[in-house]
C-alpha cells in the first residue's frame, strides 16, 4: 500500500497496537454480560476517530469509505465479543515461541478477541478509496446468535449488499470456506402404560427406541440423502440424551431421545426435519406415536454453508496469509452471512493443538506473532479488495 496518508491519519493508525488491545480485552469477563467489553470496544473505535453505532441487538457497527450505494466493493468484517463460561484470567508468557514473542492466555484470547484485535488493526490501517469496509461485531455468538440474526434480517443489513464477509475465528491463519451446520431436536415416542407382568397389554415406548436407533444409523444411507460434500465430507446424526419410563414395574408410555445433526450443503433445517420424520415413521411400530421437534430457540439454527474456493476474497486472503484453504470444523455465524455474500472464516489461534482443546478450555491461548500476522494479512487483503 502506498503511504500517501496525512500525518494525522498516520498517527491515528500507528497508535493502535493489536497486542495491547488484546491484553486489555482478555481481562474483561464477557461470559455472562458483554456490556463492559462492548464499552471498551466502542472507546477504542472513538480513540481512533471513528464513531461506532450500537443497534438494538447489541451489535457494534462502524464503517469506513464511501456510502454503500456508491462503493465499488463492500467488505464486512465480523467477529464476536462474548465468550463461554467460566472466565479464565489473563496471563502473558514471553519468549515461549521461537521468535520470542510469546503467547497471551485467558478466556477469549483466541475465541475470539485475538481475531478481533487483528480485524481492528486492519480496519484502522486501511483508508478505502473506491470501496467500503464495515465492522460488525456481534454480542451473542456462543449462545443464540441474536446479534448476527439482526445483522442479516434488519432493514439496514450491512451484509445484504456486501461483496465479501470475513468472519474472525481461530483458524491458525488458514482460510476456511465451509462449515457443517448444527441442528438439535428431540424424538418423542408415545405408547400406552401397562403392568410389566403383562407387557402385551401396553405399548412400550422405550422398546420402540430399538427401531429409532436403527433408523438413525441408516438415515444417511437412504436414496435421497445429501451427497458427501467435497470439502466437509458426510453429514452425521448422533443420539445424545435419552429419557423415559417412570416405574420399574410398568410398561413405559413415553420416551424422548435428543439427537445432534451436523449437516452439509445443500441440506437445510426444514429438509432435515421432514426427511427424519418420514424415515422414523416408516421404522417405528404403528402402536407407538412419534413426533420430532427442534429445540426451541428465537433464532434460526446455524446451517451448513460453503463459499467457492475461487472467490476473490478466498484467493486474496490465502495469498496474503500463506495459509491453507480448508473447511472450518465448528459451527459459526458465517452460516447467516454466506447466503448474502462470499464468506470466509479466518484468524489467529487454534481450536485445539497436540495437547488437546484450546478454545473454550482453561488453557486457551493465542500466539502474539500470529495475531500480528493475521492483522498484516487482513490489511493486505483489504487494500487489494477496497483500494
Amino acid at each position: 500500500m502506498t503511504d500517501d496518508r496525512s500525518a494525522a491519519e498516520a498517527s491515528i493508525d500507528d497508535a493502535f497496537d493489536p497486542i495491547a488491545f488484546l491484553e486489555d480485552a482478555v481481562q474483561y469477563p464477557s461470559h455472562e454480560a458483554v456490556e463492559p467489553m462492548r464499552d471498551f470496544l466502542c472507546e477504542t473505535l472513538e480513540a481512533q476517530g471513528i464513531e461506532p453505532r450500537v443497534d438494538d441487538a447489541g451489535n457494534v457497527l462502524a464503517s469506513r469509505g464511501p456510502p454503500a450505494t456508491s462503493a465499488e466493493t463492500h467488505v464486512v468484517l465480523n467477529t464476536h465479543i462474548d465468550t463461554v463460561s467460566p472466565h479464565v484470567p489473563y496471563e502473558r508468557d514471553d519468549g515461549e515461541d521461537a521468535d520470542g514473542s510469546g503467547v497471551i492466555r485467558g478466556r477469549g484470547s483466541c475465541d475470539a478477541k485475538g481475531p478481533l484485535a487483528a480485524i481492528l488493526s486492519a480496519f484502522f490501517a486501511v483508508e478505502p478509496t473506491d470501496g467500503r469496509i464495515t465492522l460488525a461485531i456481534t454480542p451473542d455468538e456462543e449462545v443464540l446468535s441474536t446479534g448476527a440474526y439482526e445483522l442479516v434480517s434488519g432493514d439496514e443489513s450491512p451484509t445484504r449488499d456486501a461483496d465479501a464477509v470475513i468472519v474472525g475465528e481461530p483458524t491458525d491463519l488458514d482460510v476456511c470456506t465451509a462449515a457443517k451446520g448444527r441442528f438439535q431436536g428431540t424424538i418423542h415416542l408415545s405408547g400406552a402404560n401397562a403392568h410389566a407382568a403383562e407387557p402385551e397389554t401396553g405399548s412400550n415406548a422405550v422398546a420402540a427406541l430399538e427401531s429409532v436407533l436403527e433408523a438413525i444409523r441408516t438415515f444417511d444411507e437412504r436414496a435421497d440423502a445429501p451427497p458427501t460434500h467435497p470439502q466437509l465430507g458426510a453429514a452425521t446424526l448422533t443420539p445424545t440424551v435419552v429419557e423415559g419410563g417412570e416405574a420399574t414395574n410398568q410398561v413405559p408410555a413415553d420416551c424422548a431421545l435428543t439427537v445432534d445433526r451436523r449437516s452439509v450443503p445443500p441440506e437445510t433445517a426444514e429438509e432435515f426435519h421432514e426427511a427424519l420424520t418420514a424415515h422414523l415413521r416408516a421404522a417405528v411400530p404403528a402402536t407407538v406415536d412419534i413426533d420430532f421437534r427442534f429445540t426451541d430457540r428465537p433464532t434460526p439454527f446455524l446451517e451448513a454453508w460453503d463459499t467457492d474456493p475461487d472467490a476473490a476474497v478466498v484467493e486474496t486472503l490465502a495469498k496474503a496469509s500463506g495459509g491453507e484453504v480448508r473447511p472450518f470444523t465448528a459451527a459459526t455465524e458465517a452460516s447467516y452471512f454466506a447466503t448474502d455474500a462470499p464468506t470466509v472464516v479466518f484468524g489467529p489461534g487454534v481450536l485445539a493443538d497436540d495437547e488437546g482443546a484450546v478454545a473454550h478450555a482453561p488453557r486457551e491461548y493465542v500466539r502474539v506473532a500470529d495475531v500480528r500476522e493475521a492483522a498484516r494479512a487482513l490489511e493486505a487483503t483489504l487494500v487489494e479488495l477496497v483500494g
